[in-house]
């Protein structure tokens, strides 16, 4: 029987102010880092990603670096950014430690390869040692060296993507999104009160929730809600479901990973 592994991301909307550069929301971030210890102390195993949010996104944004190499300042942005997801990614890890958890980051930019911002490539053999030993890696959205266009976002969607597709027949793989929201609705709950919460996203109504789904509230250089269902419902066609669920609600990422109910968007093929 194989051994249950959840990937787990940090949306970048729930661990920064997105309208705020370089922000981070510590008290959530601290929170959660602790349900996550609470889980592990229950034997739970899972790999972190984490969004970008007001770090990245706003020097993305500014150097347009998901067009690739577009002009002579281009490489200089595409250091800027990568230099802004560290930033963000230093901090979750400082929490992290001072928790007490074994963790350790993996740098995206450094093990993989894109093309048309499709990871094509990336060297996980390390990553598969640390969850051997215990360790949690920490993966982060990234820019990325891109065959066809020099560059890329490299989203944390798209690396969990990959990583979920080569780890499948090793691990029970179940998708843990922790955004702003409760999961999918019919329109943008932050901006539309009214709008109506989707329970579950399938084969039978994969085409009606697509046509609801805008980008996401604030900046985002990566696709928005669009973005994570497309990848999470390719996903769920290899066998691979997911959640999406508040990360604002207390308790919800640990009821999750400890198997108790939680309000959320499940998606399954």
């Amino acid at each position: 029987m194989r051994d249950r592994l959840f990937l787990v991301k940090f949306g970048g909307s729930l661990i920064t102010d997105k309208t705020k550069p370089y922000t981070p929301r510590l008290d959530v971030i601290k929170r959660l880092i602790m349900e996550i210890k609470d889980a592990v102390s229950e034997g739970v195993k899972l790999i972190l990603g984490h969004g970008g949010g007001s770090f990245p996104h706003v020097s993305a944004t500014k150097y347009q670096t998901h067009k690739g190499f577009i002009n002579e300042n281009s490489v200089y942005g595409m250091a800027v950014v990568h230099n802004d997801a560290m930033k963000l990614n230093k901090i979750i890890m400082d929490e992290l430690l001072n928790a007490g958890i074994k963790a350790f980051p993996i740098q995206p930019s450094s093990i993989a390869i894109a093309e048309n911002s499709r990871i094509k490539e990336m060297y996980i053999k390390p990553l598969k040692i640390l969850l051997k030993y215990g360790v949690i890696p920490v993966v982060y959205g990234d820019v990325g060296v891109d065959l066809k266009k020099g560059c890329c976002i490299m989203s944390t969607e798209e690396i969990l993507r990959y990583l979920a597709l080569k780890l499948k027949d090793e691990y029970d793989l179940f998708i843990v999104m922790c955004e702003v929201v409760d999961g999918v609705y019919t329109e943008d709950p932050l901006k539309r009160p009214d709008a109506e919460f989707i329970e579950e996203i399938s084969s039978k109504n994969i085409d009606e929730v697509k046509k609801y789904l805008s980008s996401s509230h604030g900046i985002d250089v990566t696709g928005g809600m669009l973005h994570k269902v497309n990848i999470l419902f390719e996903l769920a066609k290899e066998g691979i479901n997911s959640i999406i669920i508040n990360g604002l609600v207390e308790n919800n990422l640990k009821n999750v990973l400890t198997g108790k109910p939680v309000r959320g968007t499940i998606i399954k093929y």
